[in-house]
């Protein structure tokens, strides 16, 4: 372990730790097919009508992913900061144009690994296949709650979600971006914000 000392891929096989961890083997095989990519503030990591190529995990920084309505207004999905992944699992999977784009709120640093290169480490590595299908599953429950929210719930408590699901990204976000995920205006987060305050 210590010839990934202080690399980005040592974030990476910590993070296994918490699944199935990985011997000496597979962790070569993850660190020579991952590769490192930094994205400035605003830059595009998928631009809608692109194909998703990579599956990205975030070393520092934040990334969202959202969606474009006909208005040309931007509906946030996700938000996806440390030791979170990225990407349009569709696009990816299927090989298709995404309906999405993934930008980089903060300065990331970030690991990517190409669809043939997971597909040889699915093959030949069955820890890492069977952590990737755990890591897909909790991202499929994610997006079901977060749509079970939206049918279900005020704005009040999908902000409460939110508080849980973002613990450390309340202060890094603007409102506006909050908001978008949330699908309410800014001044009525800023509302929402202060009852929840006044509550407590």
């Amino acid at each position: 372990m210590d010839r990934f000392t202080k690399m980005p891929i040592q974030n990476l096989i910590a993070y296994f730790k918490d699944y199935f961890p990985l011997n000496t083997k597979e962790e070569n095989d993850l660190a020579a097919r991952f590769s490192e990519r930094d994205f400035k503030r605003r830059q595009l990591v998928l631009q809608q009508g692109d194909v998703c190529r990579h599956f990205t995990f975030v070393i520092s920084g934040c990334l969202k992913m959202y969606a474009v309505d006909q208005n040309g207004k931007e509906h946030n999905i996700q938000f996806v900061a440390e030791n979170d992944w990225a990407t349009d699992l569709s696009s990816f999977y299927s090989e298709k144009p995404s309906q999405l784009y993934i930008e980089a709120v903060e300065p990331t640093a970030a690991l990517q690994i190409k669809h043939s290169d997971l597909l040889y480490l699915y093959t030949n590595h069955h820890k890492i296949d069977h952590n990737f299908r755990v890591i897909i599953e909790q991202k499929y429950i994610d997006l079901q709650n977060r749509v079970l929210q939206n049918i279900s719930s005020s704005a009040e408590e999908r902000y409460a979600y939110f508080l849980k699901q973002y613990p450390n990204l309340t202060n890094r976000l603007p409102n506006t971006q909050i908001a978008s995920y949330l699908g309410v205006t800014p001044e009525f987060l800023s509302t929402i914000g202060k009852n929840l305050i006044y509550k407590s």
